[in-house]
């Protein structure tokens, strides 16, 4: 009985997917406009039924910061990778707190089992 549980807790680990989100900790950076901070971020799409992703910028209590990026929704395409930056101002530097990417399904794909996933980086 052990070893069927530990097989099917086994198949249902490698059934979560998501997408990878890099860096774990990103450091902002001056950037070539006064008063603004950057930092570069990695998206990998390991979900086949997801192409849009959403950047949001956080404080400590789950507040908005405001930040630039070149889009605020972002393709990737299932098995490939996207590099963007991220502008924050240098103001609001000591109050962002998480970079994050929120998976955004297409009304006509969502089904019962259709789920959103979120990760979450921590400015350092």
């Amino acid at each position: 009985m052990k070893y069927y549980i530990m097989f099917v807790l086994a198949i249902l680990a490698n059934m979560a997917n998501s997408h990878e989100f890099t860096p774990t900790y990103p450091e902002l950076k001056h950037s070539y406009v006064d008063g603004v901070m950057i930092t570069q971020m990695r998206l990998f799409n390991k979900r086949a039924d997801v192409e849009f992703y959403e950047i949001s910028v956080f404080d400590g209590e789950w507040n908005r910061i405001p930040f630039a990026s070149e889009n605020r929704i972002i393709k990737v395409e299932y098995l490939k990778t996207k590099f963007f930056d991220i502008y924050i101002r240098e103001s609001d530097m000591k109050r962002a707190e998480y970079i994050c990417t929120q998976s955004k399904l297409k009304k006509e794909d969502v089904q019962s089992t259709g789920i959103s996933s979120r990760i979450c980086s921590r400015i350092k």
